[in-house]
Order: C-alpha cells, then sequence, then structure tokens
C-alpha cells in the first residue's frame, strides 16, 4: 500500500468516470494527497509535463470505469472468517485481516463491519467473541480500507440488549441496528422456516436452531418493545445512525421510526418499504437479492422495490462481491443512479459527508473497476493511498 505524499499528483485518466449526475468517457480523476482535486469528464485539463513542487504519477484507466469507493453500510462477512466452520475459531486479527483485502477486491473502501452481539452458539456467534472483533477494528491495525462498526442488537438476548447499550461510548461505532429472529416474525413464518434458515455448513444443526427459535418466541412482544424504548434512549445522544431489521409491515416501520430509526434494513415487504419512505427513512436491501433476481427467503424483491422508488441503499449483506456487481446490474437506470446507491447514499445516511462522490474536495476513495467479463477491481485508492492493484487483464496500470 502505497502512502499518498503532499508532493504526489495522482491522475486516473482514460476510463468512464462516474460523477453524481452523468458518466463521462474518457475523462480524468487528479488526487493530491488525500484528497480528489479536479475530475475532467473530458480528460482535457492542462497539465504542466512537470510540477516544480512535485512529481506525477499517471494511470491509464481507457476500457474501465472510475467510481467512487464503494460504501457497506452492512457486511456481516467478517464473521464467517471469524468461524470458517461449526467449532473452528480463527484468531479476530487475522479474521479482520482476511475481510479487508476481500473488501478492497471488492471495490470497497468504507466498510461497516456488521458484528452480531449475542449469545447464539447455534450460529458460533458470542458477546465475548463480537468484542474481541471489535477491538480489533478499532485498533485497525494493518488494514487498508476504512473499518467501522456496525453492532448488531438481537432483542431477545437480554445479554446483547445490555451490552449493546453500553456500546455508546465507543467511538468506532456508528452504526446500531435492532433484531428480533424469532418465528412467526419478520422473514420467518415457523419454527421450521427459523431452523433452516439457521443451519448451515458453519453453524447449527437443526434441532440446536429449533430449541433456539423456541427460546426466541419466549420473550413477549411487549418485552420486545421495552428493549427498544430503553435503547434507543440510550443511543440517542451517541451520534449512531440506528437501524431497524426484516420489517414486516408498515405498522412496524411506524414503531421504529417513531423510536429514532433512521435506515429500515431489509424490508420484508413492500408496504412496509414504501412506509419507510414516507416517514422519511432510508430504505437499505441486499445487493445480493438484486444481483440473484430475487430474495433467497422469499421476501421482498429487491429489483420490484426499485422500480416502486423505495430503495436509497444496497448493502452487501453476506457477499461482499455483490455490491459492485449490482452497479453493472441494468434496472432500467443510469449508472450514477446505481452507483449512488452504493456510495454516495450510504455515506449520506451513515453521516460521512466528505466521500462517496468524485467531486474536488472529496477524500480520494476511488475505484477502477474491469467490467468484462465481471466487474473486477484493478485498482483502489483509499484516502489517496494506492492500496490496492490487481494486474489480472485490466487496463488500470501506470505509465
Amino acid at each position: 500500500m502505497t502512502e499518498p505524499t503532499d508532493r504526489e499528483r495522482v491522475v486516473v485518466d482514460g476510463g468512464t468516470v462516474v460523477t453524481p449526475h452523468r458518466s463521462h468517457e474518457g475523462g480524468r480523476v487528479v488526487i493530491e494527497g488525500d484528497r480528489i482535486v479536479d475530475v475532467d469528464p473530458g480528460g482535457n485539463s492542462a497539465e504542466s509535463p512537470a510540477r516544480a513542487e512535485g512529481s506525477t504519477r499517471r494511470i491509464d484507466a481507457s476500457g474501465e470505469y472510475v467510481l467512487p469507493g464503494l460504501v457497506d453500510l452492512h457486511g456481516d462477512d467478517v464473521e464467517r472468517y471469524l468461524c470458517p466452520r461449526s467449532g473452528e475459531r480463527v484468531d479476530s486479527t487475522a479474521a479482520l485481516a482476511t475481510a479487508d483485502r476481500l473488501t478492497l477486491a471488492a471495490g470497497v473502501t468504507t466498510k461497516f463491519d456488521a458484528i452480531a452481539f449475542e449469545e447464539a452458539p447455534e450460529k458460533n456467534r458470542s458477546i465475548e467473541g463480537a468484542t474481541e472483533l471489535l477491538d480489533a477494528v478499532a485498533d485497525g491495525a494493518g488494514l487498508a480500507a476504512d473499518h467501522r462498526v456496525h453492532a448488531r442488537c438481537e432483542l431477545t438476548d437480554a445479554a446483547s440488549v445490555a451490552c449493546v447499550g453500553d456500546l455508546a461510548d465507543r467511538p468506532i461505532v456508528d452504526v446500531v441496528s435492532l433484531m428480533a429472529h424469532v418465528p412467526g416474525r419478520g422473514q420467518f413464518d415457523d419454527e421450521d422456516a427459523f431452523a433452516q434458515r439457521y443451519t448451515d455448513g458453519r453453524g447449527a444443526v437443526a434441532d440446536e436452531a429449533a430449541r433456539a427459535g423456541r427460546d426466541r418466541r419466549g420473550v413477549a412482544a411487549a418485552t420486545l418493545r421495552e428493549r427498544i424504548a430503553d435503547l434507543t434512549d440510550e443511543l440517542a445522544s451517541a451520534g449512531v445512525t440506528l437501524a431497524s431489521h426484516d420489517d414486516a409491515d408498515p405498522a412496524a416501520v411506524d414503531h421504529a421510526v417513531d423510536h429514532g430509526v433512521d435506515l429500515c434494513e431489509y424490508p420484508v415487504s413492500l408496504s412496509a418499504a414504501r412506509r419507510a419512505t414516507e416517514r422519511g427513512a432510508a430504505t437499505a436491501m441486499g445487493a445480493p437479492n438484486l444481483v440473484r433476481g430475487g430474495s433467497l427467503w422469499g421476501n421482498l424483491d429487491a429489483r420490484e422495490a426499485i422500480e416502486e422508488g423505495v430503495v436509497d441503499v444496497l448493502c452487501s449483506d453476506y457477499r461482499p462481491e455483490a455490491l459492485l456487481a449490482s452497479v453493472f446490474v441494468d434496472t432500467g437506470e443510469p449508472i450514477e443512479r446505481r452507483v449512488a446507491r452504493v456510495t454516495r447514499e450510504p455515506a449520506r445516511v451513515a453521516g460521512l459527508d466528505d466521500r462517496g462522490e468524485l467531486v474536488p474536495g472529496a477524500r480520494a476513495d476511488l475505484v477502477v473497476v474491469d467490467p468484462d467479463p465481471v466487474p473486477t477491481v484493478t485498482r483502489a485508492f483509499v484516502a489517496g493511498r494506492d492500496a490496492y492493484h490487481c494486474r489480472g487483464g485490466g487496463n488500470a496500470r501506470d505509465r
């Protein structure tokens, strides 16, 4: 990873540059230090052959796309690297380092690592393990992307509620999502559906998952509402983005927004997504849903929601590469709108006003993408640092 200096100018030249309002073939983006200093749609801005104050390095992006670095509000893939299989646990720092490199390869320069703070052995989750992972993110040793924490609170777990309430004092926590994975609620029709969802090659066997479902269903709805009220009161002054999760209907959205929720993640129904938009909350869907062509569990289709105009943000969810792939799914919209869902809009929701756009003065988070045969990142800059370079078959090369 090459650190930027105030003396070096980097010119990314010749690619299709996607700016907030349109895309420009043969454009140019100029980086100095950690900032974008010029965006020239036609690649015609005056460039002196030699600058007295420092050198100029040119990167040829001909035939490729130049995009803002992607901002992923909810990516829980790091848990997969922490526990590759049931019973196997990898060191938190090593797991995060793996996630970091794959994050950049997926074009993500700002990553909100979604960490579940809950006692759920059926999913290889524990509060102790989650806290260790949070500490690794906060330490940031050797990380190339900008990592932040999206703390996931399981409302059926009293220990989870207490722990997440205490996280308000940790500046690394920028997003908190409130969820209740309970049979008969949200995306789960019954205990069998819950057990099927929570049984996989890394986690629970069916009887453990079914037992967890029965335990969670034993938590009264009134108790869940009380925990939401108490927790949102605790977090109100913490400056975090509050998210609800798997809202099934407009009433659930109203309850969440009334308690200060800013973001509705993965609404189960179109009526819930519409209500979130009506109430002024941002709506996030999973990029894998759009790329696959539908929900894996029979919930709201992301394309349908996009066509209805009720999707602000796409998240990688569990599959980092899907976020970049979603940009190249033809939704009938211009590419700048598709790019905004994975750059400018998630940055806005998280309160990060310095990134997500290729405009002068913005933080120099930028990726170069070869679209064929599948979208592939050939270069990534993070705050002006040359953080990732894959020579592959792409053209993004120094000249």
